[in-house]
Formats: structure tokens, C-alpha cells, sequence
């Protein structure tokens, strides 16, 4: 058994204005870091209205709708664009991020990656935004618990920029722990340990600009590597943005490939020890070409190791 991974051509579909960092030529980058690594690859499906339904409300997925332009850019945010085939890629990020779902907890795949793009981590409930238009990995875990009926699972949004929009979707739901480790102060200006969730299922670990891998690698072993093992979930989900890395021009955190290697490797050890092995990991940031591209190949690298 190996790592399942969804691609799709729409994912070019979804175009930015020149200079805009979430752009096409991400996806080359991503392919260039899974090149070489022996993955099985699915093409990603188009979800449904229903799955985009468990997080957003009608009348949000009807005003996006409204917004696409024939041609040229919509702005729906003052960094988030629509071009003509930006919801046929958002609905495919999904489908594909509810695929891998389906996958490993079926047992057909160990783990799953979904190289995807727009990212979600920063979509809210009624609110595009920060690059996002749909909270992929929160749907994802709606459905992991909703259609397969799971009890608990754990999130880990590793993202330089703090997962507010998983974090809103998700505030209500006790079977669903979200873990956001973060650059703060940096946008969109949440991520404070204080928010901790309605029923105290939220984790947030802010660090420090210029703090590096280690200071990351000691948050995580002190904060939330405990809160994972105590919660023991039964699937756990990655939002695994690579704006972290020394060379991403967003932010400041300073780590190496090697750092996301390291903590992946540390999430597969929690999911072995808890959930069979069951990680399903969906791209975020990470905005550096070349850095994104050895990020990607350190992380799906790991998950392809941890899959045998």
C-alpha cells in the first residue's frame, strides 16, 4: 500500500492576477516535489453542493456563484479573487479532500495527499478570504464524522498563517480537535491560546517571528502532541501549508524541509498509535517555488515512507 494522491488539471483553472503568490504555477512546483515518489495517483472528483453544505450556507455558495466572471478577475476579498474556473477547482478540492477521506478510512489507502489548490484554511462560515473560498479540510472532517460516523479526529493546520477559518467552522464541534500552530503576530490576526472552542477543542500555538524549527518542534512535543494522544482520535487530518520555510516571502518562522519532515513523521506516530496509521494531509500555503517544491517532497516523502 502506498499514498493516494488527488491531482486534477481544473486546479489551473483557478487564476490570479499577475503577482498575486497563490498562483498557477504552484501546482509545477508541487509536481516537481512529488516526482519520483512512488504514489498512486486519482484524479480529484467534483464534490457535490451537499459536501460544501456541511460548513457553508446556501446563501454563501449561491453569492459565490453569483460573483464568477465570464472573464478577467472578480475580488470577493482584498486578497481573494474568482476568475471562471475558480469554483469548478474549489469543488474539486473538496471532492478530492472527501475522496482521500473516503479512501483511508475504508482501508484502500494508508494515507492520502491532496495537492490541490485554492487553499481552505481561511474560508469562514459566510466569508471568502485569504486566498480560500471553501473550508476544505473542515468538510472534510464533517464528512469523516457525519458519513462514517467516526467519534473523534484531530486536525493539524501547520500553516504559517492561523487556520481561522477551520477554527470558525469547526468551534462548535466536540469530535473534531483543531490544532493551528502559527506566526503571531501575522495575519488574519487570530490564533490566541484563548480561543479554545466551545467545548475546549481548540489549540492554538503561536511562535514567534524568526524563532525557527526548533522552537516549533519544542511547542509541539509540550502543546500538542499531548492534547492529540489525550483526545485519541480516530483519523487525523493535515492542513499542511509550507509558508513556514525560511524562504517564503509571507512570513517569518524560518524552517527547513528537514523541520516538516520531522512533524510529519511525529503526526504518522500519533496515527499509528491511535488510528491505524489513517492521515489524510491537503495543501495550504507556501508561496516560494523552489521551497514549496522540497517542502512537498520532505512531507508526501514521509507520508509515502509511513505508508508501507
Amino acid at each position: 500500500m502506498t499514498t493516494l494522491c488527488f491531482r486534477h488539471s481544473a486546479f489551473a483553472g483557478h487564476v490570479t492576477p499577475a503577482g498575486h503568490p497563490e498562483q498557477v504555477a504552484r501546482l509545477a512546483a508541487v509536481d516537481a516535489g512529488l516526482a519520483g515518489l512512488d504514489l498512486r495517483f486519482e484524479d480529484a472528483p467534483l464534490a457535490a453542493d451537499a459536501e460544501v453544505l456541511r460548513c457553508h450556507p446556501q446563501a454563501y455558495l449561491d453569492r459565490l456563484r453569483a460573483a464568477v466572471p465570464a472573464s478577467g478577475f472578480a475580488q470577493v476579498d482584498g486578497d481573494t479573487y474568482l476568475s471562471a474556473g475558480s469554483l469548478d477547482a474549489a469543488f474539486r478540492a473538496v471532492g478530492g479532500a472527501c475522496a482521500a477521506v473516503d479512501a483511508v478510512v475504508a482501508g484502500t489507502a494508508r494515507n492520502a495527499f491532496v495537492a490541490a489548490r485554492p487553499p481552505g484554511h481561511h474560508a469562514e462560515t459566510e466569508t471568502a478570504m485569504g486566498f480560500c473560498l471553501f473550508g476544505t479540510v473542515a468538510i472534510a472532517a464533517k464528512r469523516a464524522l457525519d458519513h462514517h460516523g467516526l467519534s473523534r479526529l484531530a486536525i493539524v493546520d501547520f500553516d504559517v498563517h492561523h487556520g481561522n477559518g477551520s477554527q470558525d467552522l469547526l468551534w462548535h464541534e466536540p469530535r473534531a480537535l483543531f490544532c493551528s500552530s502559527h506566526q503571531m503576530p501575522l495575519y488574519p490576526g487570530s490564533g490566541s491560546p484563548r480561543e479554545v472552542g466551545a467545548h475546549g477543542q481548540i489549540v492554538n500555538l503561536p511562535l514567534r517571528d524568526g524563532s525557527g524549527g526548533g522552537s516549533m518542534r519544542a511547542g509541539y512535543e509540550a502543546v500538542i502532541f499531548p492534547r492529540i494522544a489525550a483526545f485519541r482520535p480516530e483519523l487525523i487530518l493535515v492542513s499542511a501549508g509550507f509558508d513556514a520555510h525560511a524562504d517564503d516571502p509571507l512570513a517569518g518562522l524560518e524552517w527547513q524541509a528537514e523541520d516538516f519532515a520531522w512533524l510529519t513523521h511525529r503526526i504518522c506516530d500519533l496515527a499509528d498509535t491511535f488510528c491505524h496509521g489513517r492521515v489524510v494531509s491537503c495543501l495550504e500555503g507556501g508561496y516560494d517555488l523552489p521551497a514549496l517544491t522540497a517542502s512537498v517532497a520532505a512531507h508526501v516523502g514521509v507520508l509515502q515512507e509511513r505508508s508501507r
